[in-house]
């Protein structure tokens, strides 16, 4: 049965070599001021810096920056921003990296034209009904974040990693040029690679039925992820590679596929208080876990649907025992993970214990309903992952 739903994403998209061009058209039409937030130096050495400045004057605005994004964003910086915004009459602000600087750019747009702590804000995931407008250019394949209206952002004073979801922060023009992701080195070609797939999977692992249209969208999403993001890493300036990936990005998480499904995000749930307590990049972090956690899962109840992604996804010839094919399909996904994209395959590799889990999972419940439970394809409550979890993490994160 399909929920019923309202599908509208307003965010205007350029796509393609030309969509920088269109940076001076678009910024007089949204603000005078304009603050560019970016991370390190890395989209001045490739050249895109360069670029977006020139866009930047031609349109004959004004312009400030904030740099320094880290890769796991902090609230620190978003607090900084915010507060120049007030002070320099900020009424842009136009984001140039990946997903955290997006999503800083995000949390600063949601706090400029308000006083108050922002983190309660975040924290009270408040739906604010103004924001300073942002447009987005986004320099890898991962988050999605300039298309749709979640940032994600951490408080290293309370090591809690949040998400903030309302209309107010989507973008409201992005700019998706494949040859910006060229440079990007394939290590992190692969954490966002991780991140589009478990994106579509939060989705996909769910018990509704009868929307066969949006299952094949999302399974044919995974299979492009599945081949295109080796050679993407082999080859980076493959630009076929990188279109399709940015682009898989783009669908796997701005409204679209999560329509008709009522299910909450668990892996998301857990990996935010991995790189919420430890330096992990949130790819990797999702790619050690993801495996984990559909094994993790697997029963009678759960085993057709992760038996149908076995057979769709990872090509397992489909058999009669349900169980078993799920089976293969996990190991399959994992061995994906561990031998194309030559990403770790347990906490253990990454140099962490499970000292903290027992605090990282009582964190993670801040993703649950007002009844306490987790609401995945699975549902969790506080108590859930002991004891039953503790041997399963230790067998499947940590060995």
């Amino acid at each position: 049965m399909v929920d019923p739903f309202i599908y509208c994403n307003p965010t205007k998209v350029y796509f393609g070599h030309d969509a920088m061009s269109h940076i001076h058209e678009e910024l007089p039409r949204w603000g005078k001021n304009v603050l560019l937030v970016y991370g390190g130096g890395s989209i001045k050495e490739s050249g895109i810096y360069d670029k977006v400045v020139d866009e930047i004057r031609k349109a004959g605005v004004s312009a400030y920056e904030i740099s320094g994004v880290k890769p796991n964003p902090e609230l620190p910086l978003a607090v900084k921003g915010a507060r120049f915004c007030r002070e320099a009459g900020i009424d842009l602000i136009l984001a140039v990296g990946g997903g955290s600087v997006i999503d800083t750019a995000k949390v600063i747009a949601g706090s400029a034209l308000y006083e108050g702590d922002p983190w309660e804000r975040v924290k009270s995931r408040a739906q604010i009904s103004r924001a300073l407008p942002l447009l987005a250019i986004p320099t890898m394949a991962a988050t999605g974040s300039e298309m749709n209206s979640c940032a994600v952002i951490t408080n290293p004073d309370t090591h809690e990693k949040l998400g903030w979801t309302t209309e107010a922060l989507r973008p409201k023009v992005s700019f998706l040029d494949p040859k910006n992701t060229f440079t990007v080195p394939p290590a992190q070609t692969a954490f966002g690679s991780a991140d589009i797939l478990s994106h579509i999977l939060e989705v996909y692992l769910n018990r509704a039925e009868g929307f066969d249209a949006m299952d094949g969208f999302m399974e044919s999403m995974m299979r492009s992820v599945i081949r295109w993001a080796p050679l993407a890493m082999t080859d980076g300036a493959n630009e076929e590679a990188r279109a399709n990936l940015l682009w898989d990005s783009e669908w796997a998480i701005n409204d679209l596929i999560d329509r008709g499904h009522s299910v909450s995000w668990s892996c998301h749930a857990l990996e935010h208080e991995l790189s919420a307590f430890y330096p992990v990049p949130h790819g990797l972090g999702l790619a050690i876990l993801t495996p984990a956690f559909m094994e993790y899962v697997l029963n009678e109840d759960t085993a057709p649907r992760l038996a149908r992604f076995a057979v769709r996804v990872m090509g397992v010839k489909e058999g009669k025992n349900e169980m078993k094919t799920a089976r293969k399909g996990i190991k399959k996904l994992r061995k994906f993970f561990r031998k194309a994209l030559s990403l770790p395959g347990s906490l253990s590799e990454i140099g962490m214990d499970d000292a903290l889990f027992e605090d990282m999972a009582a964190h993670a419940m801040a993703w649950k309903g007002e009844d306490g439970i987790l609401h995945g394809f699975t549902p969790l409550t506080e108590e859930d992952p002991s004891p039953d979890l503790v041997p399963t993490r230790r067998c499947c994160l940590l060995t």
